[in-house]
């Protein structure tokens, strides 16, 4: 297992940006894939991004495609998630996820696939 936390969250208004960060600790970083996911208040979560080992593969929801980025620093022990053009629906709390995969290319975005989660961070977009 791998211990997640996330930083970055807050509140901003609609049009704004926001990073947020994953500091992973535990097992060997460079070998799991990661996802971040979203969770709204009566909602389940949800797949938002995921990249690979490498680094070399990512994933993104159709309703964050353009706007989020994800990406991640091996050497830091990290991933990020930057996110442009903020709207409201995006507000929930975000997690980020750790997965075992078998390839540096592999990407996993089903929340069954994910052995490790963080506690969560909050972002809020107002209108």
């Amino acid at each position: 297992q791998v211990q997640l936390v996330e930083s970055g969250g807050g509140l901003v208004q609609a049009g704004g940006s926001l990073r947020l960060s994953c500091a992973a600790s535990g097992r060997t970083f460079s070998s799991y894939a990661m996802g971040w996911f979203r969770q709204a208040p009566g909602k389940e979560r949800e797949a938002v991004a995921a990249i690979s080992w490498s680094g070399g593969n990512t994933y993104y929801a159709d309703s964050v495609k353009g706007r989020f980025t994800i990406s991640r620093d091996n050497a830091k022990n990290t991933v990020y998630l930057i996110m442009n053009s903020l709207k409201p629906e995006d507000t929930a709390v975000y997690h980020c996820a750790a997965a075992m995969t078998l390839t540096p290319s592999q990407i996993k975005v089903q929340r069954a696939d994910f052995g490790s989660w963080g506690q969560g961070t909050q972002v809020t977009v107002s209108s």
